[in-house]
């Protein structure tokens, strides 16, 4: 009886499965041959995308090659597939490589698979085919929606049914924060995991985002993220639109209170700190006008505004200078400061160096006039010179020396005495 062409290919195949199950039954385990080398790899494929399985062989020797699958059913003898499940296709056939592809993978399809050389005694090869299941979209949660500042919120990540377990990473902005992660075991090795994250917040925190990273090998750049809403109590700024300068008496005061916080600070009152407002004073919104000062408005003025959160405030201390009077214009800058100086009602301050010279100066002429006139004194010192008469000496008593004197006393008048 004639035999087609592809009976007689199915009859051979069927005598080579008869003959390597034969041999497979007498192998205990692979056995390295010298001079002939079968290689295979294992390989990780994430589920639902395609599979390679490679079997290579270094210096056959015209040995058949065959894989088979982890229940040890014949995938490809040669390139011949006995198996009936097309996902299996045939990528390259040649005396030393069976390339095989398994496409749309799924959990049912991991295990190892088994490269076998049929030479005596037969050589076996083993490639784990690990299947990755990605995880679902990342839920992130917050405890609260809104935070005033100042308080804890607690956040939570889930990363769901994926194999391996995810790893949850955290960052706010660009810093990097610390969770707390717990992981479930689900079925089929598959586990959720999640990861709780608590922060104390500020209101520098407000829109800054906050990071959810899933790292898992079945994908890259997996992330969730939320900004947060904080909320926080008043800035405060007095703000003194009039006068640009010094406020003097008579002058008006003009002052703007600018208050921003979130929410939006729904209250804002003026008052004066420790004494009574000037009955005249004119508050209108966030703005304060007082009308001709007087130095009995001095005193600090307080901007305080509240919102939900809290209130704050910002002071104004007002001081009121005299008026400033009008002078001839000066002719130095220096006068000028010194005029404004005492315009304005300061103390002045005296300058003791000056003073100092001043005195010095004196003390100095003094001295000098001293000396010149002690020198005088000193050359004229109780001198004087009298005329009397010649040849009173000789006289035997006093009315004998009158007598005998030069002109008796008719010469009285030239007689004169000099005292200096």
């Amino acid at each position: 009886m004639a035999i087609s062409g592809l009976g007689s290919h199915y009859i051979s195949l069927f005598l080579y499965v008869v003959f390597a199950t034969f041999l497979h039954k007498g192998a205990a385990q692979t056995i390295s041959v010298q001079g002939q080398n079968l290689v295979t790899n294992n390989v990780s494929v994430v589920e639902g995308e395609t599979a390679i399985i490679s079997c290579r062989v270094k210096n056959n020797d015209d040995s058949v090659i065959q894989l088979l699958n982890p229940n040890r059913q014949t995938i490809y003898f040669r390139d011949v597939r006995p198996l009936k499940d097309s996902r299996f296709q045939l990528v390259n056939f040649s005396d030393n490589e069976l390339l095989v592809s398994l496409s749309n993978v799924s959990l049912s399809d991991e295990g190892r698979y088994v490269c076998q050389l049929y030479t005596d005694p037969p050589q076996e090869a083993y490639a784990d085919i690990t299947v990755l299941v990605p995880p679902g979209n990342p839920i992130l949660e917050s405890r609260e929606e809104i935070v005033s500042e100042g308080n804890e919120t607690e956040i939570t990540c889930t990363a769901m049914g994926s194999k391996p377990a995810s790893t949850i990473k955290w960052m706010k902005g660009d810093q990097p924060l610390q969770g707390e992660a717990t992981v479930e075991e689900l079925y089929d090795r598959m586990f959720t995991v999640t990861s709780r994250l608590r922060l104390t917040v500020s209101k520098e925190d407000d829109g800054v985002a906050v990071i959810c990273i899933i790292d898992h090998p079945a994908v890259k750049d997996f992330q969730a993220q939320k900004y947060l809403e904080v909320q926080y109590k008043p800035e405060v700024q007095i703000v003194v639109e009039f006068p640009e300068g010094l406020t003097r008496e008579g002058e008006n005061l003009e002052l703007t209170c600018r208050a921003k916080g979130k929410p939006q600070p729904h209250q804002i009152n003026w008052l004066k700190v420790d004494d009574d407002f000037p009955s005249h004073a004119v508050i209108t919104g966030s703005d304060l006008f007082i009308e001709n000062l007087n130095k009995s408005f001095n005193g600090t003025y307080r901007c305080v505004a509240s919102n939900l959160v809290g209130e704050a405030y910002d002071d104004y201390i007002l001081y009121v200078y005299d008026v400033l009077t009008t002078t001839p214009p000066p002719t130095t800058t220096t006068i000028s400061a010194f005029q404004d100086s005492r315009a304005d009602g300061a103390p002045q301050k005296i300058d003791h160096a000056v003073i100092g010279g001043i005195v010095a100066v004196v003390v100095f002429a003094m001295l000098c006039l001293l000396i010149v006139l002690g020198r005088y004194f000193a050359r004229h010192k109780g001198t004087y010179f009298t005329h009397e008469a010649k040849g009173a000496d000789d006289a035997a008593d006093a009315d004998t020396a009158i007598i005998n004197a030069e002109g008796g006393h008719n010469n009285s008048d030239d007689k004169k005495e000099y005292y200096i």
